[in-house]
């Protein structure tokens, strides 16, 4: 173990999705005594990650952060197999963190300063759990109290993120001030109004009430530094609003949700050539294209397993494959930020699909008494989604956009010091069912509702205007993908009574595009399992896709959101009458599905238009399914 290995420590452990979904880059991690920031990938040790192969996912990452970016890596693991020795560097293999925020409380004296002040002493013993910080010199009689991060910071728009100012906060300004900080909390209500940042100092005692630094004016706080405390530096082109004004930093919670939203790109590995040989060696690309000659395949299909997929063919077809691959013309066709259509059209012509390790499709007709409403349905038996990380947002979520190439490039953090060669990515291999709606019928209904389509576009102007987001009309989807989210949502709440997958572990991918733009109109809905690091699935929501199953189960679905536990507030809730919301009829008792499932953040909902609600009655025309 060289000497550098010697001063870093295992903290905890994650899963390998969770670098990308809720602990990616930036992300602060909060363990039993302490609190860690994830460093940036020029902190990330390259050679414990593994390539993921999918071409047309790399080409829409190039597209956000540029034509360096070579390649799609998962998060640093030692294999399962490998028997640790917790004395091997192996051990230390993982994510770089951090501590943040750097300045700690002790909650015994209540002494307020940041580690750098050489008043806390790290302790590291064996089980990773117990790794703190401690007040050695508290006085407190007996053995140091752990001291906790200091649980507020600062932020901005543009994705920077600093500890809180707390001397300059406590004497209303810049200050030379040295003297010793404290945090009093004398009630145990937790409000920012009872809690006080103290100065100590000779012949100063300056106090101040945590409630200043959340006033509406903000200026109770400086503007921002341009911080990134995940690269270790500031960024050279500081922090400015879009007006060139200087940015003010806002207070935060240490935990709060809006702290960290991972900006991600998805999609399903779908076949791209036509032709068994061809596919496998497109789904093999990763290996295959750093192969210099046939006698490299040879040795490869000896020596390891990875080309086992490819054992029906010799050494000579491969290589030629390999070659026609490597001198074929690049596809210019398609727009690499739109990753829908490709699926769009494999989804609704399955029979044409080449099936593979990773995609079996599978069409069966939609049950009779929904035999008007769906073209088809499709029982995707084998599915991969692979998840790339292109950077991540605080305060503003990325989910008030329709696609997150869209998010403006100013207020994407950014992932690395310097242009990244790589982006974390992780793969899931899953199943799921495919509905294809009639488009006739989908027209006619939107056409028919064009008052409620007015509704949730008012609504949609007043979110965004309401967040200062320009101009107030784009990005909005339509009435038609109100249809589709309610009834995604609607079906994952019953599929997962019986399919063996949990709610959170089934997610919606909605392809919804309204006619009159040169692309196909869309209007299909996948649920999926989107149960991450799994090698394989269960079975069990393909198998309710047979048409006697799946009338049953729509059935239900259909019939659960009639009536919801807190009705009538919940149907008679309007999308911007009630508040500034982006949902009509739906909450956490009838339509609402946990983050994980959901694409737009449980924005789009409103379960009258699937069925009658005690709002709308029995004879309306405004549900789909009458």
């Amino acid at each position: 173990m060289t000497p550098k290995d010697q001063k870093r420590f295992k903290v905890g452990e994650l899963r390998p999705s969770q670098a990308l979904t809720t602990f990616g880059v930036g992300a602060i991690i909060d363990l039993p005594n302490l609190s860690v920031m994830v460093m940036g990938l020029n902190d990330w040790p390259l050679k414990d990650t593994v390539e993921i192969g999918l071409q047309r996912l790399l080409d829409s990452v190039r597209d956000v952060l540029g034509a360096q970016v070579a390649a799609l890596r998962s998060a640093p693991v030692v294999p399962d197999t490998r028997q640790v020795n917790p004395f091997d560097p192996s051990a230390l293999v993982g994510i770089p963190v951090a501590p943040f925020p750097r300045w700690m409380v002790c909650p015994y004296c209540r002494r307020l300063a940041p580690l750098g002040s050489g008043l806390f002493k790290l302790e590291t013993p064996y089980r990773t759990d117990q790794i703190r910080y401690v007040h050695a010199n508290c006085t407190k009689p007996g053995k140091p109290p752990t001291v906790v991060p200091a649980r507020f910071v600062v932020a901005c728009k543009n994705g920077h993120l600093d500890d809180f100012p707390w001397r300059d906060f406590a004497h209303n300004g810049p200050t030379t001030c040295t003297g010793g900080m404290k945090l009093l909390e004398p009630s145990a209500t937790g409000e920012a109004a009872s809690i006080f940042v103290q100065c100590e100092g000779a012949n100063c005692g300056a106090i101040r009430p945590m409630s200043d630094a959340f006033k509406m004016d903000l200026k109770a706080l400086p503007v921002c530094k341009a911080r990134r405390p995940h690269l270790r530096d500031h960024d050279e082109c500081g922090c400015k609003t879009p007006l060139g004004l200087d940015m003010r930093m806002e207070p935060m919670l240490q935990g709060a949700s809006n702290s960290w939203f991972g900006i991600t790109l998805t999609a399903l590995a779908i076949p791209q050539a036509s032709g068994k040989l061809k596919q496998l060696v497109e789904d093999h690309w990763t290996v295959l294209e750093k192969v210099q000659s046939e006698q490299n395949i040879e040795l490869l299909q000896t020596v390891t397993t990875q080309l086992r997929d490819l054992s029906e063919y010799t050494a000579t077809d491969i290589w030629q494959a390999v070659q026609a691959k490597k001198t074929a013309p690049p596809d210019e066709g398609g727009d690499p930020s739109d990753l829908k259509t490709p699926e769009w059209e494999v989804f609704t012509d399955p029979d044409s699909a080449e099936k593979g390790r990773d995609f079996q499709l599978r069409a069966v007709p939609p049950p009779k008494r929904y035999a008007k409403y769906f073209e088809t349905v499709v029982l995707a038996e084998r599915l991969r989604e692979v998840r790339a990380l292109v950077g991540f947002s605080r305060i503003e979520s990325p989910s008030d956009y329709d696609n997150p190439t869209a998010f403006p490039e100013n207020q994407r953090a950014r992932l690395s010091r310097t242009q990244p060669t790589w982006v974390p990515a992780s793969e899931i291999r899953g199943e799921g069912l495919f509905f294809h709606f009639k488009e006739d019928l989908i027209q006619k209904w939107v056409k028919e509702n064009k008052a409620l389509d007015g509704v949730f576009l008012e609504a949609h102007r007043r979110w965004r205007i309401a967040r200062k987001l320009e101009p107030p009309d784009e990005f909005y989807p339509g009435l038609r993908f109100v249809l589709l989210h309610s009834f995604a949502h609607a079906l994952i709440r019953q599929l997962s009574v019986e399919c063996g997958y949990t709610t959170a572990s089934l997610r919606e991918r909605i392809y919804s595009r309204n006619p009159g733009v040169d692309e196909p109109e869309m209007a299909g809905v996948l649920i999926y399992t989107a149960a991450p690091d799994s090698e394989g699935t269960l079975g069990g929501l393909v198998s309710l896709g047979r048409p006697g199953t799946l009338e049953r189960h729509l059935d239900q679905a259909l019939d659960n959101v009639r009536l919801c536990a807190s009705d009538p507030l919940c149907a008679e809730h309007h999308p911007y009458r009630d508040g500034t919301t982006l949902h009509a009829a739906s909450c956490h008792a009838c339509l609402f599905a946990p983050e994980t499932s959901c694409e737009r953040g449980n924005k789009y909902l409103d379960r009258a238009v699937l069925v009658p609600t005690v709002e709308t009655g029995e004879g309306s025309e405004l549900a789909f399914f009458r």
